[in-house]
């Protein structure tokens, strides 16, 4: 399921990442390279699975990490109220 972030969410790209900045509550996060391209590819209307592709062919990690890693970070994300 594609990924979009709530109206409080901000997002900044650093060189290191991606900062995320929860406007109700002040809280940041930040994504290092890898949650960074999870979370382009789901905000640009990819699957999960797609997710997991572009990770498999950027870096070096097995389908079955990145698998879990995508489902983690979603999870996270949506647990928290970022996203939906």
């Amino acid at each position: 399921m594609a990924l979009r972030f709530g109206a409080d969410v901000s997002t900044a790209e650093t060189d290191y990442g991606t900062v995320l900045l929860d406007e109700r509550s002040g809280d940041y996060w930040e994504l290092n390279p890898s949650g960074t391209l999870v979370v382009k590819t789901l905000l640009g209307g990819g699957e999960e699975r797609d997710a997991v592709d572009a990770l498999v062919a950027r870096f070096d990690i097995d389908r079955a990490q990145a698998t879990q890693d995508v489902a983690a970070l979603v999870q996270e994300l949506r647990a928290s109220g970022l996203a939906a």
